[in-house]
């Protein structure tokens, strides 16, 4: 079977650049960095790219930290990041107000999982309705009785605005970007935050990347019957799937190329699938789709 024209591309760069470090045609000082920031259920499976990217090669050094799909958005366009990761398409509003220069990479598939304490699933909730839950976040339902549960209080816990997450969740659930959450008790900056929330509680309900939820005492529970395996976020079957994204901005640097490519390649994308997601398809796996 022919190399990829991907393959062929993230192995000529890499072979290239190496070669010229080799041959001393790069200076000592030419030590670059490339910052990405930006959305906190991309960030595990791009942190770990960059680890074994920074261990490859002494040229570019990968710096990652988080902030929300918003933040990763804003900094590539205003130049603070090289590299912005989203959990979402950029919107409309963020084209009118940067400009119309973004570059979208898909990197791969996520899926938001509506997870309970473990509590909760155990008293016997192990599905939920799209409009139980909408009730739930927005105040209607406030007792796990009303939905198959104990007679206990709910605990609403919900992303804070700027998310990806969020957004997504309340878009696909709530009917709105900017819906209306009453129900909330508690918002949270990052998944790992609201899962730490819902594994310390007895009574609680949030969301979170998939990825996040198939550790600890917490459980995922089915979206209308559905559970978010891969097959049911490949075929569109499970409502709450989405692409993930890295964005540049007016164009892709050769230093950019070099590591979106490795993220692309056969490592990026077993990577990406040992942290829970589902591959693009670049490593020779079939692509999900758009979602």
């Amino acid at each position: 079977m022919n190399e990829p024209a991907k393959s062929r591309r993230i192995r000529l760069l890499t072979v290239t650049f190496l070669a010229l470090a080799a041959a001393g045609c790069l200076e000592d000082g030419s030590k670059d960095n490339l910052v990405i920031t930006g959305s906190t259920t991309v960030l595990p499976p791009v942190e770990r790219c960059a680890e074994v990217f920074n261990q490859a090669q002494d040229e570019i050094r990968v710096q990652v930290s988080s902030g929300g799909s918003g933040r990763g958005i804003q900094d590539a366009a205003t130049g603070i990041a090289d590299i912005g990761m989203a959990s979402r398409e950029v919107k409309d509003s963020e084209i009118q107000r940067f400009g119309d220069l973004f570059v979208e990479h898909l990197i791969g598939y996520d899926a938001i999982a509506v997870v309970v304490s473990k509590d909760v699933y155990e008293s016997g909730v192990r599905s939920l309705s799209t409009e139980e839950i909408s009730k739930i976040y927005s105040g209607e339902i406030n007792n796990w009785k009303y939905v198959g549960g104990a007679d206990m209080m709910i605990l609403p816990v919900a992303r804070i605005p700027g998310s990806g997450t969020g957004e997504t969740f309340n878009e696909m659930i709530m009917g709105s970007i900017s819906a209306e959450t009453e129900g909330v008790e508690v918002n949270a900056l990052e998944n790992a935050e609201i899962k730490t929330l819902i594994v310390q509680s007895d009574k609680a309900i949030g969301y979170l990347g998939v990825g996040y939820a198939k550790t600890g005492d917490l459980r995922a529970v089915a979206l209308d019957g559905v559970f978010p395996s891969e097959e049911n976020v490949k075929d569109r079957t499970y409502r709450l799937s989405r692409p993930l994204y890295l964005y540049t901005w007016n164009g892709t640097s050769e230093k950019q190329a070099l590591f979106i490519d490795f993220v692309l390649g056969p490592e990026g994308q077993r990577i990406l699938e040992e942290e829970g997601f589902f591959p693009h398809g670049i490593s020779g796996r079939e692509a999900p789709g758009e979602i």
